[in-house]
């Protein structure tokens, strides 16, 4: 059976990616799976330099989701080489860096010093977050804004480039055809959804920025809908996530034409997770009679 799929000039053994801030850098998740038989490993946001993030509370749980408020903490880009690199060194999978910064000028100094890094595999851009040169709104809530970061690291970085949509993008089809343009290889959507909640006993805002991000079983109806109305409109590979927790979710994925999908919520339920799923993704495989996976992909058109 071949489980192999291409995204462009990123190739894996299998669709099954670990999303990023859910497993950490690796070492925290592997004494839960074999991370060798992953398709890609998806570090947790990183940026130049350490950053604290939010205030606790950072997690809430909702009815069928996660809502977190963590603010992008992390150990920064020279702890990360210094701590995790050489554990990385040992596994075949595939590692994508995801980045992130508060300026265009700090997501380009992230993406130069990640592309040195021949363990490193592709790169995702992850253009959720506040932009202090706008007034503190997202990346992706201002098209020309988003350009431009995008034409810049792209110059930057020779490997993959992955870029990460969240719901709000805005004027997503000039955003696609700009991307298609300037030559990047991979979209993954979607991220987490907006969301608020109160704490009714204290009359407050549970989470000190008010709003928090939502993910988990909740949002994959949604997900799915917005990875479906992408790869409609792009040529684009899509890595497709929100809301996978078992198999039949990844397959949905799949069917409409993601070429790998990505699990989140999930590993922080169980974090053994991604083999129980790829496993049922064979099984399926076998079931239908289906000899390649690329067979399955985009089948529900």
């Amino acid at each position: 059976m071949n489980l192999q799929v291409n995204l462009g000039k990123l190739t894996l053994s299998n669709p099954i990616i670990l999303a990023s801030g859910t497993a950490g850098y690796g070492r925290e998740i592997a004494p839960y799976l074999d991370l060798n038989r992953l398709g890609a490993l998806t570090l947790k946001g990183l940026s130049l330099n350490p950053w604290m993030g939010n205030p606790p509370p950072r997690i809430h749980e909702t009815y069928a989701g996660i809502m977190n408020s963590i603010g992008l903490e992390n150990k920064g880009f020279d702890q990360f080489v210094g701590e995790d690199l050489p554990f990385l060194e040992k596994f075949k999978t595939k590692i994508i860096a995801n980045i992130w910064g508060k300026t265009i000028e700090e997501y380009s100094d992230i993406a130069q010093k990640m592309n040195e890094l021949e363990r490193i595999d592709a790169i995702e851009v992850n253009v959720s977050c506040p932009n202090l040169e706008q007034g503190g709104k997202s990346f992706s809530s201002n098209s020309h804004v988003l350009c431009r970061l995008i034409q810049v690291l792209r110059q930057k970085v020779q490997k993959p480039l992955i870029v990460k949509l969240g719901p709000n993008t805005d004027d997503l089809n000039q955003v696609l055809l700009f991307m298609e343009k300037e030559g990047v290889d991979i979209l993954s959507m979607t991220n987490t959804f907006p969301s608020l909640a109160v704490d009714v006993e204290n009359q407050r805002f549970i989470f000190s920025k008010k709003t928090a991000g939502l993910s988990g079983p909740a949002i994959k109806p949604l997900a799915l809908q917005l990875v479906y109305d992408v790869i409609e409109r792009t040529r684009l590979p899509i890595i497709g996530m929100g809301g996978i927790m078992k198999a039949e979710d990844a397959l949905e994925y799949l069917l409409i034409g993601a070429r790998a999908v990505a699990l989140g919520s999930v590993n922080l339920i169980n974090p053994s997770a991604a083999m129980e799923i790829l496993d049922g993704i064979e099984a399926y495989l076998i079931q239908k009679n289906i000899l390649d996976i690329n067979e399955l992909i985009g089948k529900v058109r």
